[in-house]
């Protein structure tokens, strides 16, 4: 993806904020025991800064942990959905490349979903930089679930439509991080192949986990979560509409009642700062 791309498809959500909160999956317990266990600590009282946290979707679970949770997101329509949906939690403008915070301020470091929006080679010290000593940079997907046969069949369609890069960020077919350490050529996976999102896997004091979790949902909501991702946002109203209304008919022959099971794989990669 070239660099016009790129800033085009991470702006492209400030105009569909209400969407994003509104039918975007959220995250199982789970991701959050494995973010515990790798860091070696709770998140109940820790100091958290979710950074592009986008509408607060991974925000408000933190703070459910008990986390003292700052949001820094980038993008004006998304932080004003983050204030209306979530009132209680802060929100600042700023991204990952140039935190607007003090040098070791905070226990954990987040990116939910929005790792790839970065620039590597400034976040990952910037993260660091905010860090205190022995604390945690946590990133993580949402991924559907490639080895569901729909899934990747649903997947094939969006690259006939848009391109090997329609599986990026989270879309069907999409990989997360740490399967760039199990890949025997990284740089053919068309999300993963560049610096940007190996960088956290290539840590020396990093880990990885997996988490499966699913969800039923109807049928628009489906495709409502489906339009919410970039590759479609930046596409004109009629290609739009032209793929879902393709895409629904697709889906009506293998979920004929409406109810759409999505089956998901969470990657998470944790690198942590050392201690001394």
């Amino acid at each position: 993806m070239d660099a016009a791309t790129h800033t085009r498809r991470a702006h492209s959500f400030n105009a569909a904020a209400g969407s994003y909160a509104a039918y975007r999956p959220s995250y199982p317990d789970a991701l959050f025991d494995a973010v515990e266990e790798l860091a070696g600590r709770s998140l109940s009282g820790a100091r958290v800064i979710d950074v592009g946290a986008g509408t607060g979707i991974a925000s408000a679970r933190l703070a459910a942990r008990g986390a003292h949770v700052l949001g820094v997101e980038p993008g004006a329509g998304m932080a004003a959905q983050y204030r209306h949906d979530l009132p209680h939690l802060p929100v600042v403008r700023g991204d990952g490349n140039a935190l607007p915070l003090r040098d070791a301020s905070a226990d954990f470091v987040t990116y939910a979903q929005s790792w790839h929006w970065t620039d590597p080679e400034r976040a990952l010290p910037e993260a660091m930089r905010v860090l205190r000593p022995g604390g945690a940079l946590a990133a993580w997907w949402n991924v559907s679930d490639p080895e569901v046969e729909w899934v990747a069949a649903q997947g094939a369609r969006l690259r006939e439509w848009f391109g090997p890069e329609a599986q990026a960020h989270g879309a069907p077919g999409a990989q997360g991080p740490h399967e760039l350490q199990k890949a025997p050529q990284p740089a053919q996976d068309p999300r993963h192949g560049s610096a940007r999102d190996r960088a956290l896997a290539d840590e020396a004091d990093s880990a990885s986990r997996t988490v499966r979790w699913s969800r039923r949902v109807p049928l628009d909501h489906h495709l409502a979560n489906l339009a919410s991702h970039s590759i479609l946002l930046v596409r004109d109203e009629s290609t739009r509409n032209n793929f879902l209304a393709a895409e629904r008919a697709a889906l009506l022959a293998v979920f004929p009642d409406a109810t759409i099971e999505e089956k998901y794989l969470v990657e998470l990669t944790l690198a942590r700062r050392p201690a001394h």
